[in-house]
């Protein structure tokens, strides 16, 4: 397991794609709707309780956030998304800087999609599976909050989950994840090594 993630230090928020690093390197996306527990999942990674914003009030995240992992592999933690509170202008801005770094972001190596286990596969998640299936761009889905669930339930859950998944998009990969319990966090480590390529730095 790489120690590269707990390097990672807080780099630029960017209201668009303009105002990101220059586009080289490696990034990798942290998706998901507002209350599936992205920023949670990134400290978690990264074992820095404070780098991600976390916050009782789900759809704070209004910037696309990166973060350095070292001189050219940044993670990046996009706007959460479908908040009822937002006022509907807000959503439709967010969902259009989500857009445009999907779409014109040259560097980023795969998509982790986050889904609340006990609420999968919303609109939202159906829009980024079958955007990244179209895209051929890697996607991998944390099941977040699985210490809700207990491990039979859970189990099940993940089972439905991936076969719904391998429906719209057969690439995709689908593991049960808990910041609380560190459940998963190996997997994860996994995932990410090889999209940064750091099992290619190691061989």
């Amino acid at each position: 397991m790489s120690t590269l993630y707990r390097k990672a230090s807080y780099l630029i928020s960017a209201e668009t794609v303009a105002q990101c690093p220059p586009d080289v390197g490696f990034e990798v996306a942290f998706a998901g709707r507002s209350n599936a527990g992205k920023s949670s999942a990134i400290n978690t990674l990264t074992d820095n309780k404070k780098l991600a914003r976390t916050s009782k009030t789900p759809g704070r995240t209004q910037l696309i956030n990166l973060f350095a992992l070292d001189d050219e592999r940044r993670l990046v933690d996009l706007p959460g998304y479908g908040y009822a509170k937002v006022p509907e202008a807000m959503k439709l801005k967010w969902q259009k800087h989500l857009n445009n770094y999907l779409q014109e972001r040259e560097c980023l190596r795969g998509l982790i999609l986050l889904m609340d286990i006990r609420h999968p596969m919303q609109d939202f998640d159906l829009m980024i599976l079958e955007w990244a299936h179209a895209s051929k761009l890697p996607l991998h889905i944390l099941l977040t909050k699985a210490d809700k669930l207990k491990p039979n339930p859970g189990r099940s859950q993940m089972f439905s989950v991936q076969k719904s998944v391998a429906e719209v998009n057969p690439d995709a990969t689908v593991q049960m994840f808990s910041s609380l319990k560190k459940q998963g966090l190996e997997q994860l480590n996994q995932v990410l090594d090889c999209w940064y390529g750091l099992d290619d730095a190691a061989s």
